[in-house]
């Protein structure tokens, strides 16, 4: 009921100028403060009240909702929870929306932290201390999941498009394997490099095709000062499984802090995808990241925010 495109017609009515980076990636020519301005300046032309420093201390139905708060009590026909999750708590984010859907009879899918860095036990992480800061173009996969996208190599694990896309799929002990090279079989590119440099060390060699400190890190002690035409079928099928096969056992992810998104929330079968009224309380609307909808990343979380409120909206 309300597109992507509708969302960029609105942008373009308060004239702000936008890029794009990549095939489908928007961004602000300016600022993102530009659509924060943008959606102050909606809600001042519909005349709506906000209320800062305003703390809710219960809400109760009768004939209206009743929200008694730290500035007076309010009453209205109909109640819209837009609390969103539990992600960044550091903008605020509480379980409150959780509390109140509870309240009102509405079942809690269990949430998590989703769309966030992966870390890994200290024993591996001591091994992966010299990649920090190493970015790949890569492919992982998890529960029959395949995603190819920049990784990143963080001081405290794995983390990048990729990994943030992946975390959405996976779950506790999971393993996950990454291909540092999806885009070259990596035995047929050492077997015609040996052809060709022989005697130039396997280490040297990988570094032309990815970073130096990645490289090293394959080549380790094993193949630090091995040549590239002492390599044989034994050798060469060890470095296809380091490069095109390494798997990895996350122990867990960075939680809440760093999370685009939470998964989980309000359960949609109590509510009307329609209209996002509850199924259980009539004027009672639940909109955004309350609900269990996880989009994935690149913005679809944003459009879900807007295409919902849209249609509470428009049904109110």
């Amino acid at each position: 009921q309300y597109s992507p495109y509708e969302f960029l017609a609105l942008i373009e009515k308060h004239n702000i100028d936008y890029i794009e980076k990549a095939p489908g990636q928007l961004f602000c020519k300016n600022s993102s403060k530009d659509i924060l301005k943008m959606l102050l300046d909606e809600c001042a032309t519909a005349g709506v009240k906000i209320y800062k420093k305003c703390e809710i201390q219960k809400v109760t139905k009768q004939k209206e909702f009743i929200l008694e708060t730290s500035i007076e009590t309010y009453t209205g026909s109909t109640l819209v929870i837009a609390t969103g999750g539990l992600s960044i708590p550091t903008l605020g984010a509480t379980g409150y929306g959780y509390q109140l859907g509870q309240q009102f009879g509405h079942e809690i899918i269990k949430t998590r932290a989703s769309l966030v860095p992966l870390t890994v036990a200290d024993k591996t992480l001591d091994k992966l201390k010299p990649l920090a800061g190493v970015s790949k173009r890569v492919s992982v996969s998890c529960n029959s999941q395949l995603i190819e996208d920049d990784l990143l190599f963080t001081h405290r694990g794995l983390s990048g498009p990729a990994i943030l896309r992946l975390s959405a799929y996976w779950k506790y002990a999971d393993e996950i394997e990454i291909n540092l090279m999806p885009s070259i079989d990596i035995v047929k590119y050492l077997k015609e490099e040996s052809q060709n440099h022989g005697d130039m060390l396997v280490a040297n060699s990988l570094s032309h095709v990815m970073a130096k400190r990645l490289a090293a890190y394959i080549c380790n002690k094993e193949f630090a000062q091995l040549k590239l035409k002492q390599l044989n079928k034994q050798l060469l099928e060890k470095l296809d499984k380091k490069i095109h096969h390494w798997k990895i056992i996350p122990s867990g992810t960075e939680g809440y802090k760093t999370a685009e998104v939470t998964s989980g929330g309000i359960d949609t079968d109590q509510i009307s995808s329609r209209t996002m009224q509850s199924k259980l309380v009539n004027n009672l609307y639940f909109i955004g990241e309350v609900l269990d909808v996880t989009g994935q990343l690149g913005g679809y979380n944003f459009q879900w925010a807007w295409s919902s409120a849209w249609c509470a909206a428009k049904n109110i």
